[in-house]
């Protein structure tokens, strides 16, 4: 049951946190009020490096979770 709450609040915080994450990326504007099409290709790339780490980390934790949950059925 513990890594089943665990893995429930891993996916509440991943969502809560993606929610956050777009909230603060308003583009922008130059003073004639244009969006730099740049600026943006380049918040892209460094939220999908972001998002890649998070989603490894999340892995990770999963897969750990599931082992220690084998383990101690095992015990």
């Amino acid at each position: 049951m513990l890594s089943f709450n665990f893995l429930k609040n891993s996916v509440i915080f991943t969502i809560m946190s993606t929610e956050f994450k777009f909230q603060h990326l308003a583009p922008e504007k130059t003073s004639q009020g244009k969006v730099k099409v740049t600026d943006l290709i380049h918040r892209l790339n460094e939220e999908k490096k972001v998002e890649k780490k998070r989603n490894l980390a999340l892995g990770f934790a999963a897969v750990s979770a599931v082992t220690v949950f084998g383990i101690i059925l095992t015990i």
